[in-house]
């Protein structure tokens, strides 16, 4: 009994010393973790981390076991790990530290400043990836967000104009002298087009997709930019964000997807919702 009232005696004090600013430090802390977590699920840093906690584990037991040989090769590599960590983990630090750039703060989006005309450049561009689609004609529209894509825009050639229907479906019209490459569209402006995309090396993408998915693929892990892509063989729509590829979509989802691309105050959970169900049901497929 003298244990018990012992032990609810210490409570009672921890918890009458607890300050409003431990509770704050504690919150950040957690938050920190969490979204850590999230950053490196289901992507190779994940493994990487097991692998290191393993590694930690046997150094304490081969010192704890006094095995002074083997206790000084792990101590020895951790300190050059940690080096090595920096080059292995680059990609997702890089998009980590991209991520927290995105945050907002004072930025509008589109809706907010131009109103009724975000309603006539989501129409325009479903109208010429469904007219693309239709004809079977490939095209890979990257458009962009936060993140800026000024290299990319100087790899092709410069257009600076309004987002239509018709100039989208001219410009991928086979034999053309725009065709072959992607578009980049900023806010209500097709920027350029025939530019140059990087090719993800991404081991673990299907070998079902060409050139131009994995291209999509490579803008997406290097920028926070949401690509339309059009198969020139069967015509099937699909996205590439955050380094993740959908495939077969049909309009009214593109539609959907575009709407809360330029309201992402709204609804930037919806977007991350939609396109992992969209993920998971072409994996279900493929099985």
């Amino acid at each position: 009994m003298t244990l018990v009232n012992t032990f609810m005696e210490s409570i009672g004090n921890l918890i009458n010393n607890v300050r409003i600013q431990d509770i704050i430090d504690i919150i950040v802390v957690a938050y920190i973790f969490y979204k850590i977590f999230i950053l490196i699920k289901e992507t190779r840093a994940e493994q990487l981390i097991k692998g290191i906690v393993l590694f930690l584990i046997l150094t304490l037991v081969s010192g704890w076991l006094e095995l002074y040989t083997l206790s000084w090769i792990l101590n020895k590599a951790m300190t050059a790990g940690a080096f090595a960590l920096l080059v292995v983990f680059q990609p997702e630090l890089r998009r980590a530290l991209e991520r927290l750039g995105r945050i907002r703060v004072l930025n509008k989006s589109l809706i907010d400043s131009r109103g009724e005309s975000l309603g006539n450049l989501v129409k325009e561009i479903s109208n010429a990836v469904a007219s693309l689609s239709r004809q079977k004609i490939g095209a890979i529209m990257v458009i962009e967000r936060q993140i800026g894509l000024n290299d990319i825009i100087e790899s092709g050639t410069l257009i600076d104009g309004l987002v239509t229907s018709d100039l989208l479906i001219n410009i991928f019209i086979p034999n053309t002298p725009l065709h072959d490459g992607a578009v980049i569209i900023r806010d209500d402006k097709i920027r350029a087009a025939a530019c140059f995309l990087p090719l993800s090396d991404n081991m673990s993408v299907s070998r079902e997709l060409g050139t131009r998915h994995r291209a999509a693929l490579g803008v997406s892990e290097m920028s926070d930019s949401l690509t339309v892509i059009v198969s020139e063989e069967t015509g099937t729509i699909s996205i590439a964000e955050y380094g993740t590829i959908s495939r077969h979509l049909d309009i009214e989802t593109l539609e959907k997807i575009l709407w809360e691309l330029y309201t992402p105050e709204e609804s930037d959970d919806a977007i991350v919702m939609l396109w992992r169900k969209m993920d998971e049901k072409f994996r279900q497929e493929k099985k």
